[in-house]
């Protein structure tokens, strides 16, 4: 058996009541005032639903509010000051780029590495160990002011590399970082030896 519809093909859709004026086919109810409080269950709703609107209703209203809980503290967004850091301060620059250096100990700071290989990376520091005491004016040369002067990058890493050994022996020193293992000075000083009597 086969339905018919009551629509007839090409002709449009209409309504048969008018709408009223102001009103749209889509009514949204307006959000619940704060204070409204809670509506007493209609006549015939279940046994369940009326305790717990009646344990609601009882529930006082002016209860002391929690005070609001504080964000965590964020980091800090200046650098962790360390002792090797710390020891910068009016020591002598080891780096002394010729005619850059200003030889002023009260400017001194704790010069990093930025190469990959010593552990440089995107916002990361390499570590304390791997730097060099630097005045202001070297410390701003080495992170990039030799470019605009034409020096090349191996002449400032050959300049850096000696102040980092230099700066290292003082570190050890003041009993910053470790000494030298005894074994490793035995061998390098022996590898010197052996290339020496090879040739």
């Amino acid at each position: 058996m086969m339905r018919t519809s009551t629509l007839k093909p090409g002709k449009p859709l209409a309504r048969k009541t008018p709408m009223a004026r102001g009103t749209s086919q889509l009514r949204t109810k307006a959000p619940m005032s704060r204070g409204s409080g809670f509506k007493t269950p209609a006549a015939g709703a279940g046994l369940l639903r009326v305790a717990a609107v009646q344990a609601k209703a009882a529930v006082p209203r002016n209860r002391e509010r929690k005070p609001a809980k504080l964000p965590k503290r964020l980091k800090s967004s200046r650098p962790k000051m360390t002792p090797i850091r710390a020891s910068a301060n009016g020591q002598e620059c080891t780096l002394r780029f010729p005619g850059i250096c200003n030889r002023n100990p009260e400017t001194t700071v704790w010069c990093h590495s930025n190469r990959l290989a010593d552990g440089k990376g995107m916002s990361l520091k390499a570590p304390d160990e791997e730097g060099c005491y630097g005045c202001y004016d070297c410390h701003a040369w080495l992170d990039g002011g030799y470019a605009a002067s034409g020096a090349s990058r191996e002449s400032v890493d050959a300049r850096f590399d000696a102040a980092r050994v230099e700066s290292q022996a003082i570190l050890r020193a003041k009993g910053l970082m470790p000494a030298l293992e005894s074994s490793n000075c035995d061998d390098h000083e022996n590898v010197g030896v052996v290339h020496e009597e090879a040739a």
